[in-house]
């Protein structure tokens, strides 16, 4: 998945790095965050973009290709929101900073420090921080696909509380981000600044399919994510139908 250019991701899915990686969860007040445990990520640091001519190499997985492709993620989200605020007459901020860390408790969100193998949306502060090693493990392993989600589902959180929305369960704030996140790519998608390579839809849904909470685990439960077939589901519904099938009205 690349903006303006096609992409294709370095091999079969990982699906314990993915449900590992979607572990991670999100929890409101000061932290929110986007993906459940341990999902395959996609994250980036500065905002910015490649021209149209920019293309990876095919099985590429370096360092630099997942700077650029978070970057990229990053600068398609704020451009998206943007445009969606201003279609509503309304003024959209950006999410202050996107944060990289590698130690346990390096970023804090709200007195709280964020543990290893993770990404979240923090409301305290404004920004999303990730785990720099273990999602650039999640990139190599997964694809760069997923990054995409990652990033559109933390921001997602980040429009939540620009919008002032807040639900009494976690599991309705998570699955309306996954909802989000699938508007935002798939509405990039239709708009032509997201290219599609082959197996990138297969690896969204076997990625929500890994990411869904524990069988066992109430709906009810702080932190809970909704099963792989309801995350699967918000998702897609939101990829196809766009904004209008989020419930942000």
């Amino acid at each position: 998945m690349g903006e303006n250019a096609g992409r294709r991701r370095p091999g079969p899915l990982a699906g314990l790095l993915v449900a590992v990686v979607v572990a991670a969860g999100c929890m409101g007040g000061g932290l929110d965050q986007g993906e459940p445990e341990q999902p395959r990520p996609r994250q980036s640091g500065q905002p910015a973009s490649p021209g149209a001519d920019a293309t990876r190499a095919e099985g590429t997985t370096s360092v630099a290709e997942f700077k650029q492709d978070f970057s990229d993620a990053v600068g398609i989200a704020q451009r998206y929101w943007a445009a969606q605020f201003r279609a509503s007459g309304k003024q959209f901020a950006p999410i202050r900073r996107v944060v990289p860390y590698t130690r346990s408790g390096e970023v804090s969100c709200g007195g709280q420090g964020l543990p290893r193998n993770n990404a979240v949306y923090c409301s305290a502060g404004d920004f999303i921080a990730y785990d720099v090693n273990w999602s650039v493990g999640a990139f190599r392993q997964v694809g760069d696909a997923f990054l995409f989600y990652l990033l559109g589902h933390e921001y997602a959180h980040g429009v939540q509380v620009r919008l002032g929305i807040r639900y009494n369960f976690t599991i309705q704030q998570e699955l309306q981000a996954d909802c989000m996140a699938g508007a935002y790519i798939g509405d990039n998608v239709r708009s032509g600044t997201l290219t599609l390579a082959e197996g990138d839809l297969d690896e969204f849904r076997e990625g929500l399919l890994a990411v869904g909470d524990d069988p066992d685990q109430p709906w009810f439960a702080e932190g809970s994510h909704g099963t792989a077939e309801q995350r699967s589901d918000s998702f897609f519904r939101g990829y196809e139908n766009s904004l209008d099938a989020c419930g942000l009205g």
